[in-house]
């Protein structure tokens, strides 16, 4: 029989917009369990009326891996009332209950790298196809697979991935994080510049790979990813920058702003 953990259900706190208002892309919602794999895991998680339900974990796993996956420990009910702003806050109220996964560095970086100029479906379908080909384990349930793997092929060996010019970036950049050229641990321990600067080492990644990166692998919350979305909230409701009630947090109002701006067009 599966391990099956439970928590009552954190406030602030939605599942389905977490794992799909595009942050991860190794998720999928299957009846009413979402499924996918992290830090190595594969999990199957349902949130219900009263619970979060996590299937196929330990009470171990939760602790070491998806209470921090999930931000758990910080209070997002704080932050997003702070947001005194009109339209921070028709999106927290809209879509109340997103917050911001802490993935691993490595996959953020590569994940990225494969969005640039790409949408959600086939960035999908490319990393599926990279996990399938060198991660480990079970087809459908393989590991991200590491720098260190990555940096011993070439962009020929990533062919199959259809992944176009973004195949010899993923090599340049597992290269330079496996032999240590771009220290993770650095950037995790410095100041968000040094990172900023440090991630745009690797061919082909610009100011957004970078900032997604270190909002979405290394947690630095100040992060402020811009893409063609956000560049239209930034045109149409600040023209003058994000309100100062943002300072510090700016990765989480845009990830607001993102998803609701982007659900006002479907």
């Amino acid at each position: 029989m599966k391990n099956c953990y439970r928590i009552p259900c954190p406030d602030n706190f939605n599942l389905g917009l977490c794992l799909d208002c595009g942050q991860a892309f190794r998720w999928t919602l299957n009846e009413n369990k979402w499924q996918g794999v992290a830090y190595g895991k594969f999990i199957e998680i349902e949130q219900t009326e009263n619970e979060l339900i996590f299937h196929n974990c330990t009470e171990e796993d939760y602790n070491h891996i998806w209470k921090g996956y999930f931000d758990f420990d910080l209070d997002y009910g704080k932050i997003v009332t702070s947001y005194d702003d009109k339209y921070l806050s028709s999106a927290v109220t809209e879509y109340n209950g997103i917050r911001i996964l802490r993935q691993e560095p490595w996959e953020a970086l590569c994940s990225f790298i494969i969005s640039q100029n790409n949408n959600i479906p086939r960035i999908k379908g490319i990393i599926e196809r990279l996990c399938d080909s060198f991660g480990d384990g079970e087809v459908g349930k393989k590991t991200f697979p590491s720098a260190e793997t990555l940096s011993k092929l070439t962009v020929e060996d990533l062919a199959p991935l259809r992944a176009g010019f973004r195949a010899k970036y993923i090599i340049d950049a597992a290269q330079k994080v496996a032999n240590n050229e771009v220290d993770f641990e650095k950037i995790e321990n410095s100041p968000i510049e040094f990172g900023r600067e440090e991630l745009q080492k690797i061919k082909g990644v610009g100011a957004k790979v970078a900032e997604c990166t270190l909002l979405y692998g290394f947690h630095k919350l100040e992060a402020f990813p811009v893409d063609v979305w956000v560049k239209r909230i930034m045109a149409e409701m600040y023209p003058n920058g994000l309100p100062e009630c943002t300072k510090g947090t700016e990765g989480i109002a845009q990830q607001y702003l993102f998803h609701w701006r982007r659900m006002q067009d479907r």
